[in-house]
């Protein structure tokens, strides 16, 4: 599969004028976000917490329960244009992976049936350059099935958790607080997300990130037909069993690969495209996606208990330990880096 971007706009889309990483206004730290930071770190600890509790089990405070584990290989072509050959994909390359899907709230037991956004993740192992943490030698890539992250930002994520610590049990009421808000429709999006078979699902990164001298989003494209298809795949509450997500997961592994087009936004309008603020999506008409890898599943399990185990218990990801010229970038990148 062609991953070179060679297409009629190829030529209008280097001559573009990207935003580069450390221009003014790129990052703008509001009033109190330090003390916003720590109060959303306190929550997540006490979300822990209960879960511990509930499971005599610590998970992490998002993304805590498991759909399938696999391993696959990044694939980084040598003919990308000018302005993607940025960080990691500077040169032509082969990187080994490991990835998780997820869902995304923090309760390891949540019933597949709920729709709820889902989560990918991607550690890619012996990645060169100079990292945050000099031990280290991967790079670890975040997305999220849904393009706008609704806690946007700092402040609004302490609103938010608040509101689900203290009614997340009551959904009338966390309704009636959350419709008090300008940004209702952004809050109330994840209980009506399309519940769907995963390995067709596009992932996002939703925060923006450095990308060498530029600035950008990604996201990941399912891009086999066999994977497309299983798009109009939903799950019915009243026909499937709680956990159809993994097993769905776990039936397509064991009998096709899997590919998907890692994809590049770059920022060009400070404000059209915030960077602070997370809760908008950048428009994929005005500011096209990009494609600069692929990423190659091959055939396996993917509900392997011990290896399961092993990420739940022992593996952690954080891009703010990678690349520095992957940085993470704006208000909720900066509160993970203190959540983590």
């Amino acid at each position: 599969m062609d991953i070179s971007n060679k297409s009629e706009n190829q030529d209008e889309m280097a001559k573009r004028k990207y935003i580069h990483w450390q221009a003014e206004g790129v990052e703008k730290i509001p009033p109190n976000e330090a003390e916003d930071i720590q109060a959303v770190a306190d929550q997540i600890n006490a979300i822990q917490k209960a879960q511990y509790n509930m499971h005599r089990h610590c998970y992490t405070g998002t993304h805590a329960r498991t759909q399938g584990i696999v391993k696959g290989r990044l694939l980084v072509e040598d003919d990308l244009p000018k302005h993607l050959k940025q960080s990691m994909f500077e040169k032509a390359g082969e990187y080994q992976v490991v990835c998780r899907y997820s869902s995304e709230p923090g309760d390891p037991g949540l019933d597949d049936r709920i729709p709820q956004p889902r989560g990918f993740a991607m550690k890619v192992f012996d990645v060169s350059g100079e990292m945050f943490d000099s031990t280290k030698t991967s790079q670890d890539i975040e997305f999220n099935s849904t393009p706008a992250l609704d806690l946007a930002d700092a402040k609004t994520t302490k609103e938010i958790v608040g509101l689900r610590i203290n009614y997340g049990n009551d959904q009338k009421e966390l309704y009636k607080q959350l419709e008090a808000r300008p940004d209702t429709d952004l809050q109330k999006f994840r209980d009506t997300v399309r519940n769907t078979h995963l390995e067709s699902t596009r992932q996002y990164s939703q925060t923006a990130y450095r990308f060498g001298e530029y600035v950008a989003k990604y996201c990941l494209v399912p891009s086999s037909d066999t994977q497309q298809k299983l798009y109009e795949e939903t799950v019915k509450p009243d026909q499937h069993e709680s956990d159809i997500l993994s097993k769905w997961l776990k039936n397509f592994h064991e009998a096709h690969d899997a590919e998907y087009l890692l994809q590049f936004q770059l920022l060009e309008d400070l404000e059209d495209q915030p960077v602070e603020y997370a809760g908008k999506v950048w428009d994929p008409v005005k500011y096209p996606w990009q494609t600069v890898a692929k990423l190659v599943i091959p055939k396996q399990d993917s509900f392997n208990y011990e290896l399961k185990s092993f990420w739940e218990d022992h593996m952690r990801i954080d891009p703010w330990l990678g690349l520095k010229t992957l940085q993470p970038l704006g208000s909720p990148n900066r509160l993970r880096r203190v959540g983590k």
